[in-house]
């Protein structure tokens, strides 16, 4: 069951200082993806690549405080993930391999 999409135009967070892992950034620049672009794309409630139960999570997220996940295909089978601490402080974005 796929949930309805709920992307918004403003951003529903403030994600705190933004940091990138090398690989990462290599990555993004590799697939010609501005890191901005995702990082966007996480703060407005685009979640990316995840299944039901992660999205559903992440609406709780945002009225409890806890920590958002988005995961975004750049390329073939290439995901770099943006992670939002609980306490909003940073947003990190990743390879999963890095977490």
């Amino acid at each position: 069951m796929n949930l309805p999409s709920r992307h918004h135009i403003r951003p529903r967070f403030r994600p705190g200082r933004i940091l990138a892992t090398p690989a990462a950034l290599d990555a993004l620049e590799s697939a010609a993806i501005p890191a901005l672009h995702l990082l966007m794309r996480h703060v407005c409630g685009d979640w990316g690549e995840l299944g039901d139960a992660d999205r559903q999570q992440n609406e709780l997220a945002l009225e409890s405080g806890a920590r958002l996940l988005s995961s975004y295909l750049i390329r073939d089978d290439k995901h770099v993930w943006v992670i939002t601490e609980a306490d909003r402080s940073t947003s990190t974005l990743l390879l999963p391999e890095e977490y």
